[in-house]
């Protein structure tokens, strides 16, 4: 048995970016009564008493960027206690809150050039909302390969936590381990405690309280546990998915992990007092959230029900589309003298954050344009912002093609198509709409067939 062990929580919030972009206006999504849309219910229901609880400076965790905006605006006691938390631990430069990519996007299945300006995005948004830089970074739906390893530690990201399944033989605890990647340089990364985490996750409703939960799971895990023991699972879990259950994370922190024999931290405060001494092997295109590879998000997969093939259909469609795009907005870029345009894409997110008006961010960034090249290109910058966006993970994670998530994903792709023909009278939206079409699903009782390029049309009604 270990002389010390150590108790980690990590919490994932995240809530995608909803509504509509041609439109200011607050969403309404009626499944989510009685509230009006799903991120008032879930802050009631989660994130506010978490907060009121004390549960957020006991945690690690790291809250994106979509939801940080959503909260500043609504709900912004709770929003200043997601920073209150990280500067709590912060006093001793050892902050509990980590950065996240900026869309949500599965990086292993973007393009590094995406890839670049998503963690880069990431670790911008976090420095202006937590003034500090973040030495942690959440993978989406921890979706990892060795590339996208590489790219956080280029932009200075110490370490990430991956899920025990995503790992090549048994691991003794949490970590912290090494993971070597191609370019000769190496990275830090936790292990999560997937059958701990998994059954918070999944069946809260079974142990009657923290308590019971300690005695029954944390206890008996003594006996062969190595030093650290990390769950990390949503943070929506507590209070959303099992209602009133930040209750069961706040005795969980506060007493019973206590009482069952273990010091409760954070990862950043764990990571000052014990550094890897061993390399470990990760299984490249895995995700935390599937069996199936990157299949859920790429081209459908058997853990979605029905019939999930569309999935490919529309992942094609924006993909082509992204060319297109990319296309337009560099040609122009190269014109108006810009060395780089990837770069000056990443330097967006300050405009994006507030910290400049799009007036003023080219005359900064040392672009010499004036009058109307000066709007195309501004313009055609946004549609970039718009086009990364709609590559969000959850457009592609659940079962329905008429759900809402594929139709916001859509609905971005139409905004950047709308700036970039206004930019430069090139009108990408007939072939994204052929495109379209073979993102199909056939319903199995009437054997009619409906396409994303129905989805692409009601957008195009509520355009301006």
């Amino acid at each position: 048995m270990a002389t010390k062990q150590v108790f980690v929580v990590h919490a994932h919030f995240y809530q995608p970016p909803r509504g509509n972009p041609f439109s200011p206006e607050s969403l309404a999504e009626p499944t989510a009564a009685p509230f009006k849309n799903w991120n008032e219910r879930i802050a009631a229901e989660c994130y506010t008493p978490n907060a009121e609880a004390g549960n957020l400076p006991l945690i690690s965790f790291n809250l994106g960027e979509t939801l940080a905006q959503w909260l500043e605006s609504h709900v912004p006691e709770t929003y200043q206690a997601f920073l209150a938390a990280d500067a709590q631990n912060a006093s001793d430069g050892l902050g509990n809150a980590l950065a996240q990519p900026m869309h949500h996007t599965i990086l292993p299945a973007s393009r590094p050039e995406d890839q670049q300006t998503q963690v880069a995005w990431g670790i911008r948004a976090f420095e202006h909302r937590f003034g500090r830089k973040p030495t942690g970074m959440w993978l989406p739906e921890m979706a990892v390969d060795l590339p996208v390893l590489q790219v956080l530690r280029r932009n200075g990201i110490e370490w990430t936590i991956l899920s025990g399944a995503q790992i090549v033989g048994d691991l003794p605890d949490g970590g912290p381990y090494w993971v070597d990647l191609p370019d000769g340089e190496r990275i830090k990364v936790f292990v999560r405690d997937d059958a701990l985490s998994n059954s918070v996750s999944f069946e809260l409703n079974k142990f009657g309280g923290a308590g019971k939960w300690a005695r029954t799971m944390l206890i008996p895990r003594r006996r062969t546990a190595g030093e650290l023991t990390l769950l990390a699972l949503d943070g929506e879990t507590f209070g959303h998915h099992w209602p009133g259950e930040h209750e069961f994370l706040h005795w969980l922190l506060t007493y019973e992990a206590h009482s069952a024999g273990y010091e409760v931290t954070t990862l950043s405060r764990y990571l000052q007092d014990c550094q890897p001494t061993q390399t470990i092997e990760i299984k490249e295109n895995s995700a935390w959230s599937s069996d199936y590879g990157l299949g859920r998000w790429v081209t459908g997969s058997a853990d979605t029900e029905g019939e999930s093939y569309w999935k490919g259909g529309l992942r094609r469609a924006l993909d082509i589309l992204r060319g297109d795009l990319d296309y337009a907005y560099q040609r122009v870029a190269l014109e108006a003298g810009v060395a780089d345009p990837i770069a000056l894409r990443e330097a967006y997110i300050d405009v994006i954050l507030g910290s400049t008006d799009a007036d003023k961010f080219l005359k900064a960034q040392d672009v010499s344009v004036k009058g109307d090249q000066a709007k195309a290109l501004s313009k055609l910058i946004e549609a970039q912002f718009y086009r990364q966006r709609m590559f969000v993970s959850c457009a592609f994670y659940f079962t329905h093609l008429h759900s809402l998530e594929p139709r916001y994903a859509i609905a971005n792709a139409a905004y950047a198509i709308q700036l970039t023909k206004q930019a430069t009278g090139l009108d990408f939206g007939p072939t994204f709409r052929k495109d379209l079409t073979f993102a199909r699903v056939e319903d199995e009782e009437t054997g009619t067939v409906s396409t994303a390029a129905t989805i692409y049309d009601d957008v195009l009604v509520d355009m301006p």
